[in-house]
């Protein structure tokens, strides 16, 4: 939830006119459970999808980074709440990036053009052609140096959508 991915993503949502949640994973900070192999995560994720809705109304802009975007897409695998996906390091090359579902919302992809837990040639044949990606030159998973360019990624992606909301940041 403190991420400094998550934080720049949170920045962009809201500096372009979105609700934003966050939220950790059970057992992670001072949440309560343990580590569930991405199977009670995804049903955390769907809790946080439930309470952006009650709070915020629909549609929902859902994403993740890491294992979370990994969670976030077997979670929205066809919710028909949300109006679009953001996907930020999506660990192919790991456990939690296995068999993880192509959204059918429009969606951006960002992956760091050295990240070795999701390289963007693994990225470009999970999406083939369905989604837009964008490659962040000399960055890692993390996306060191380059925060800024995910922060602006994020927001042109943003701006192509309808209907921008009221802007408020909610962690939970």
């Amino acid at each position: 939830m403190h991420n400094k991915v998550v934080y720049r993503a949170v920045q962009a949502l809201t500096r372009s006119g979105y609700d934003t949640l966050r939220f950790n994973f059970r057992g992670v900070g001072l949440s309560e459970g343990r580590y569930d192999a991405s199977r009670g995560e995804v049903d955390d994720f769907r809790a946080a999808l439930d309470e952006a809705e009650r709070t915020a109304g629909l549609p929902i802009a859902a994403g993740g980074f890491s294992f979370g975007s990994a969670v976030g897409l077997k979670a929205c695998a066809h919710d028909r709440r949300l109006e679009t996906f953001i996907a930020l390091g999506l660990p192919l090359a790991t456990e939690s990036g296995r068999l993880v579902p192509r959204p059918d919302v429009p969606s951006l992809f960002v992956v760091g053009e050295n990240d070795t837990y999701g390289p963007p040639a693994d990225l470009a044949r999970f999406l083939a052609g369905t989604h837009r990606m964008v490659v962040i030159p000399g960055a890692g998973h993390f996306f060191e140096g380059q925060l800024e360019l995910v922060g602006e990624t994020i927001a042109e992606f943003l701006a192509a959508l309808p209907a921008p909301r009221v802007a408020s940041s909610t962690p939970a």
